[in-house]
């Protein structure tokens, strides 16, 4: 196991130095090839070097982060990239170290503070079609070609601030995880369904606390004001609420300019506004179950039964449905109260995701690899803990001229370290 932890450490490194190298050499490529197809051809092969480099992983949170973070999301903005669209392109251009972190991490830069004009200047398509908050509730189904999108992410120039969470809020989460933890060593005592539930909150306080780990760190070391990635997704109160303004908005913004904007755009001229809107919600949903499709077969290796393909296509009909409805039966007064539209929401995400979206993951035993790889995570941090103690106290010695021996067990960390 110590030998695996090891390879897979120094595999990781190696992932990294590549994607790092290949970054720069995109970000040079901005500089002396312009913007446009010429660009696109000459960013191609690392487009192409980032599907392959999480095959050199195996763990899951090493191959799960790393998949999500290059092959989807850098991949996404390299494309975006080539023809001069954000988040990797402004004006002024942005710096070195900017560059790398928006294209390999899941940060979402906050929108600058709102122009005399009343508008954002890097955000003006949105803003322009966007109801201000106190109005949104009563404007919300009136004709706006963007309210219907699933990718919807500015309803005002507030939201971002509206969204910002306090440190208990990661806190409790990642308690919660600890807890599970405990729970996991009695599972023969607990119904297999409650497992299945308590798994999924795994899944999510799990991808919460990392990416919101990740965001603090950028903002610290760059100094960005970022967005957060989540905005309780357990509050939903419509699957058009859940995919467009809770969950996992990283995703949601950069599904938004590479294909439904484009979709959009095209199918208009063809199609009529209202057709094209839905082809275009339909259009995203395809490529974010191709793209969960791929990162399901990164983690577990076993061959596609497309399961996860069929959940997004679900959602993505029914959310279809959901906006037709709303255009044709709701009105400006007519709601379903939140206390009906909320569970009913949840329960829908609970019964399709225990349905298609659960069960690739359990073939591929991603549960129990994932209690296993957080054990060998804790066991790590108390051999980080014990060996810096004990480096202090030796320190201490040190100080006061009376030297004490460096106990031979903080050695632990040697089959994490190397020799």
């Amino acid at each position: 196991m110590m030998e695996l932890a090891e390879d897979e450490i120094r595999n990781l490194g190696k992932v990294w130095a590549t994607v790092l190298a290949s970054l720069s050499y995109c970000f040079l490529t901005g500089k002396i090839i312009p913007k446009g197809f010429t660009r696109l051809v000459a960013i191609l092969p690392i487009i192409s070097l980032f599907f392959v480099l999480p095959l050199n992983l195996t763990s899951l949170h090493f191959c799960g982060l790393t998949s999500f973070f290059i092959s989807w999301l850098a991949n996404f903005k390299l494309l975006l990239f080539a023809f001069e669209k954000p988040p990797l392109s402004s004006h002024p251009p942005i710096s070195f170290p900017r560059f790398l972190a928006i294209a390999c991490l899941p940060i979402k830069v906050k929108t600058s503070p709102v122009s005399e004009s009343g508008i954002n200047p890097e955000h003006k398509p949105q803003h322009k079609s966007c109801p201000s908050h106190e109005n949104s509730q009563n404007l919300e189904n009136k004709q706006d070609p963007d309210k219907n999108s699933p990718t919807k992410s500015c309803p005002s120039p507030e939201k971002p601030q509206n969204l910002q969470k306090s440190p208990w809020n990661y806190i409790i989460k990642a308690a919660l995880l600890g807890l599970f933890m405990l729970i996991y060593d009695y599972t023969h005592h607990i119904p297999q369904k409650v497992i299945w539930i308590i798994f999924s909150f795994h899944m999510y306080f799990t991808l919460e606390v990392i990416l919101g780990g990740l965001a603090a760190s950028a903002k610290l070391l760059i100094g960005l004001e970022l967005e957060p990635q989540f905005n309780e997704p357990l509050l939903s109160t419509s699957l058009q609420d859940f995919w467009g303004k809770r969950w996992n908005l990283m995703v949601t913004s950069i599904l938004r300019p590479t294909v439904y904007l484009p979709t959009r755009d095209l199918m208009t001229g063809i199609l009529g506004r209202d057709v094209a809107t839905l082809t275009a919600v339909m259009s995203t949903f395809v490529v974010s179950a191709l793209m969960h499709e791929l990162i399901f077969f990164y983690l577990g290796r076993l061959e596609p039964t497309f399961e996860v393909t069929w959940f997004f296509l679900l959602h993505g009909v029914c959310l279809c449905a959901e906006i037709y409805a709303k255009k044709r039966f709701g009105g400006g007064k007519r709601r379903i109260p939140r206390w009906v539209s909320g569970p009913a929401t949840l329960g829908f995400m609970v019964v399709t995701g225990f349905w298609l979206f659960l069960p690739p993951l359990l073939r591929a035993v991603m549960d129990r690899r994932g209690q296993q790889e957080f054990e060998a995570m804790g066991a790590l941090a108390k051999n980080v803990t014990c060996a810096v103690t004990l480096i202090f106290q030796w320190l201490r010695s040190f100080t006061n001229h009376h030297l004490i021996p460096l106990p031979a067990r903080w050695l632990g960390l040697q089959g994490f370290l190397g020799p």
